[in-house]
């Protein structure tokens, strides 16, 4: 059989094994043909073969993000926002000049600050915003996207006075005077945000999309599971619109798989269901959310917080269980996936609970698999129950060092010695699907592999010897977590995740190999960057149009 396109290297990672080895990767429609030994691929190439030689480069299936928050993503990394965490409430509040320069009218906003991080690590207040902004409306949504900084006209803006009630599962932060400090978390804050986001134009909107498309592209990921942002309907961000724009404009260069917020009415969902059939953008289930974060003493634990607020400090359900079981078994009836936010251990526990007993009424989904995301503080027997439940753990490794000591902080050492729980995942017999939550991390993927090998942080390579070190896990595992790990996650494990004939040619070419720096130098891993990225084939990317990449030949035969 003679191929279209021949893609070719001395270190090809398939994903079937843990080496990666000299092949030759045949294509034909898009799709994969064979996966042969380079000696061997002269019996695909024809007269009409494109064949790249890369040399010894590193080829893996492409990157799967499996949870993106694409709308946030795009445009927080956009000229029509900020992003930062920033070292102070004063500092956040200077760094948003820029912005008001390129925007001199309308909603300032920005994400990234988590003030557990600065010094002093206090909760800011609108005070600070109302002086430098009296007469715009500042908007700065939190790191963990769980909680907005508003100053005093934003608040005007939205309607929100000391007599407003906020939505159950959220809150309107006062002081001791029963005055609006500007801070609004949980359901209230996710509710607030389509009002402000809506002040975008479409247009705008697209272009920050394919700015994002562009990034992920030249990161070489090919795919992403974008997931809902908010547990209140017709409130999470997942734009089919906007796909469908960029589908038909032939501007999509990622797959996309969509999971909107789950409640009893699935009617939005079953129309993308059918509606959105092609190869590119497929609505695979659905999101719900079962608690907060643990920074904020909103995720849900069986036992009080270490250094609890207050007695019976806890956390909450966002959702009342008795109808997060009832939302789960309206999916499950009809054959769907869902895939629950749990953070804290009780939430995992009554997730898992559910999961159980719609695998036991209905079987497994149809499409897709039951996951739960982020799973962060579990009890020990939890990760037997999960992995013989067959729910896929989607997990975030840059999570792990994203508040240094506060794990221990808020939850006691006891608690910690069971907190993503990769490796125990793995010899449990669990999937592991690897993502970032983008926008509350950066979407480059070599930060969570480092951070999943090593399990210390990117930037500062800390702490010595990895935190909970016995929970590491190998580069190739990590890897596979990034691409067939989350492609189950997404019910495409058939179709994309591997190179294997009869899966979509969906390959990254990077110019480090990972497998040899995790074993001699962990840190070289974050030095590795995409030469080309393909989608079915077709090069979304391709640093070499830029500069000459050595080791790279591209020949038609």
């Amino acid at each position: 059989m003679q191929a279209e396109s021949v893609f070719m290297s001395e270190n090809v990672f398939t994903g079937t094994s843990d080496e990666a080895l000299p092949l030759a990767i045949c294509v034909r429609g898009g799709l994969i043909c064979a996966v042969v030994p380079k000696d061997e691929a002269g019996a695909f190439i024809g007269p009409s073969t494109r064949v790249e030689d890369f040399g010894d480069a590193f080829l893996c299936a492409g990157f799967h993000d499996a949870h993106v928050h694409a709308f946030h993503s795009a445009l927080y990394s956009s000229p029509l926002a900020e992003m930062f965490l920033g070292e102070s409430e004063a500092d956040c509040v200077a760094r948003l000049a820029p912005l008001a320069k390129r925007k001199p009218h309308g909603w300032l906003l920005a994400q990234g600050w988590r003030e557990y991080r600065w010094n002093p690590p206090v909760l800011p207040s609108k005070a600070s915003l109302d002086a430098a902004f009296p007469n715009r409306p500042v908007a700065l949504y939190s790191g963990d996207a769980h909680t907005l900084w508003l100053n005093s006209c934003a608040l005007r803006e939205l309607g929100i006075s000391r007599e407003s009630v906020p939505p159950a599962g959220g809150s309107y932060d006062v002081d001791e005077e029963g005055e609006l400090t500007g801070i609004v978390r949980e359901a209230a804050a996710m509710a607030l945000m389509p009002r402000i986001m809506a002040t975008f134009s479409d247009e705008e909107i697209l272009g920050a999309y394919q700015g994002f498309l562009a990034r992920l592209a030249s990161l070489g990921i090919t795919s992403i599971c974008d997931m809902a942002l908010s547990a209140e309907p017709g409130l999470d961000f997942v734009r089919d619109d906007i796909y469908r724009t960029l589908e038909g404009r032939g501007q999509l260069t990622c797959r996309a798989h969509l999971f909107p917020t789950l409640t009893r009415d699935v009617s939005r969902f079953e129309s993308m269901r059918d509606e959105l059939r092609g190869p590119l953008v497929q609505a695979r289930g659905f999101k719900q959310f079962f608690d907060g974060v643990s920074s904020q003493h909103t995720a849900w634990l069986a036992e009080p917080y270490t250094n609890a607020h207050f007695e019976g400090d806890c956390g909450r359900p966002t959702v009342d269980p008795a109808l997060m079981r009832d939302y789960v078994m309206g999916a499950a009836r009809r054959g769907f996936a869902v895939r629950i936010h749990a953070i804290g251990d009780e939430a995992i526990t009554q997730a898992i609970d559910i999961f159980e007993e719609a695998n036991a009424r209905f079987g497994a989904p149809a499409i897709g698999h039951h996951c739960i995301e982020h799973l962060e503080n579990m009890k020990e027997p939890d990760v037997a129950r999960l992995a013989k439940a067959g729910i896929v753990a989607s997990v975030q490794p840059p999570h792990i060092t994203l508040d240094p000591g506060g794990p221990e902080r808020d939850l006691g050492d006891e608690r910690c010695k069971v907190m993503w729980p990769f490796a125990s995942f793995l010899r449990e017999g669990a999937t592991l699907a690897f993502g970032t939550d983008s926008p509350v991390v950066d979407v480059n993927p070599w930060s969570g592999i480092y951070t999943a090998v090593t399990r210390q942080d990117a930037k500062t390579h800390e702490p010595k010897g990895g935190w909970l070190a016995s929970e590491r896990i190998s580069a190739a595992d990590a890897i596979r977590a990034y691409t067939a790990g989350a492609a189950t996650s997404a019910g495409r494990e058939n179709e994309i995740g591997k190179l294997a004939a009869g899966m979509w040619a969906d390959i990254a070419a990077f110019d480090r190999n990972p497998l040899v720096d995790a074993e001699q130098c962990p840190e070289l891993m974050l030095e590795t960057h995409a030469i080309a990225t393909f989608l079915a084939g077709r090069p979304v990317f391709d640093s070499r149009k830029a500069q000459d990449t050595p080791g790279c030949v591209i020949q038609d035969a």
